[in-house]
């Protein structure tokens, strides 16, 4: 039978794709496990800092599906895990592949090493999508071959690399994203817009971002709080982009503890920060084009008779598309 690798690789990056923006300090990373027969086993990805990694989880539920042992299902700590399915796995996946977007980590940080358990586990093949450049974790591909794991690498690589780019970015300066929402007819205004799961995603970016940017206009106009109520998550840092630096002290904003608000008419403030969103229209998108890695759109399936989204031209390549209730999520980068 043959093996297609770029497939089962592509259900790991769709799957890790799902949490970009969720995981910082670490990178959002996808694993696929494959038993002898190609039947899909498990797809899982890391979903926060302090969670277990995407092969912990996914070999989690590989375990459950091969022997129908649901004990471990309650199981949320990366180290108990590892326990568990070192104490009973009974070469239960000597006839396994693994698929990652990212190589397994090699060190012992708030989790055990991944490189480490899937050695012990006795899975002979081992497919990485991109090499960790990150020092301090880098070396799992060298820990599996060590112990007999064949390691095929560069699997989609490309695209495993536009997965990890956030992460790659925080090890050397900041990385900025810009997201709005709109309707299908492009129009950004007359209230809200997105369902509420879109809103609660956006909520859980804010609560690990280190400083969100906003326009003057708009914190005048919507007198927004800008926090992560919704997910009784901590609130940003603001950076409010305005020439007038009087505004209204009762605007929501100003009022929410433990952040610092800045008033400026540049962006030097960025160079402060590692994981910043910007949240805009198109006057904010033209203003900080030079800054914005990556952008995000939550599109409503609606439409409005109010203002539409105008800009100059830009053109995206779509990182990642996927559909959360009725709203449509993309990641995109733009095009040179």
């Amino acid at each position: 039978m043959v093996i297609d690798s770029n497939f089962f690789m592509s259900l790991a990056l769709k799957e890790a794709w799902k949490y970009q923006g969720l995981t910082y300090p670490n990178p959002a990373v996808g694993c696929t496990i494959v038993g002898k027969n190609n039947e899909l086993l498990a797809i899982q990805a890391h979903q926060k800092s302090g969670f277990p990694h995407a092969e912990v989880m996914a070999l989690r539920d590989a375990y459950i599906n091969l022997t129908n042992d649901d004990k471990i299902s309650n199981i949320t700590s990366s180290k108990e895990i590892h326990t568990y399915l070192l104490s009973n796995h009974k070469n239960c996946f000597k006839n396994i592949s693994l698929y990652t977007t990212l190589e397994p980590c090699s060190h012992i940080g708030k989790t055990p090493s991944c490189a480490s358990l899937i050695s012990s586990l006795g899975i002979k093949k081992v497919y990485v999508g991109f090499n960790d450049i990150n020092k301090e974790a880098s070396g799992g591909n060298d820990i599996l071959q060590k112990n007999g794991v064949e390691v095929v690498t560069s699997i989609m690589q490309k695209e495993c690399e536009e997965l990890i780019q956030p992460f790659n970015k925080w090890q050397k300066e900041n990385f900025v994203f810009f997201k709005w929402a709109q309707r299908l007819d492009a129009s950004m205004d007359g209230g809200q817009i997105s369902c509420e799961k879109s809103r609660i995603n956006v909520h859980a970016m804010r609560n690990v971002c280190d400083l969100l940017v906003i326009g003057g206009n708009t914190v005048r106009m919507d007198r927004p709080r800008l926090d992560a109520r919704l997910v009784n998550g901590k609130a940003p840092d603001i950076l409010i982009i305005s020439r007038e630096k009087e505004f209204d002290k009762t605007i929501p904003l100003f009022d929410v503890g433990k952040r610092k608000v800045t008033i400026a008419d540049n962006f030097s403030l960025l160079k402060q920060y590692k994981n910043i969103m910007i949240e805009g229209s198109s006057n904010m998108l033209e203003l900080c084009k030079e800054e914005v890695d990556y952008h995000l759109c939550y599109i409503s399936p609606t439409m409005s008779s109010n203002s539409s989204f105008n800009s100059n031209e830009y053109k995206f390549k779509i990182l990642n598309l996927c559909q959360v209730e009725k709203d449509i999520i993309m990641w995109m980068k733009r095009e040179s």
